[in-house]
């Protein structure tokens, strides 16, 4: 699938800087961002991979994204319309083996208590992916 190799290029970016990188995840109910990461200093930035001007013109939900992160990120490939992208946003290109920002985003940062909240969920839900990774239901003979 595009998006995905455009997310594995995307993470790749974000890991070397430092980031832990989740995909597909959901911040509230409704919303299921490409990748959600988070800095060493707790800042979170959230990036949607769109792999061509019908998969972004679809996309009606992504404004609800804004308000959980401190900075919103575009990832698209070389061939995209960036035109279309909003000016006020962050700009990444990317492909499956690696990415580079090409415009930052500008900074908005959370208010405390949805930071703590965003950042609970997110380390939630890495520790139930690593444990289903490690443990998969089915496989001990019972569902958690």
């Amino acid at each position: 699938m595009p998006g995905q190799r455009l997310a594995r290029g995307v993470a790749r970016l974000l890991r070397s800087m430092g980031h832990a990188v989740l995909p597909e995840f959901v911040p509230a109910r409704g919303l299921r961002v490409d990748l959600m990461s988070l800095g060493a200093k707790g800042e979170i930035w959230v990036v949607e991979c769109k792999s061509c001007r019908a998969d972004f013109t679809t996309d009606r939900k992504w404004d609800g994204y804004l308000n959980w992160c401190d900075r919103y990120f575009w990832a698209v490939d070389n061939g995209f319309p960036t035109d279309l992208l909003p000016p006020d946003t962050g700009l990444i290109a990317a492909d499956a083996y690696g990415a580079e920002i090409l415009r930052m985003a500008p900074e908005t940062r959370l208010a405390g208590a949805r930071r703590s909240r965003i950042t609970r969920d997110f380390a939630r839900a890495a520790a139930l992916r690593l444990h289903g990774k490690a443990d998969p239901p089915g496989l001990s003979g019972g569902e958690l």
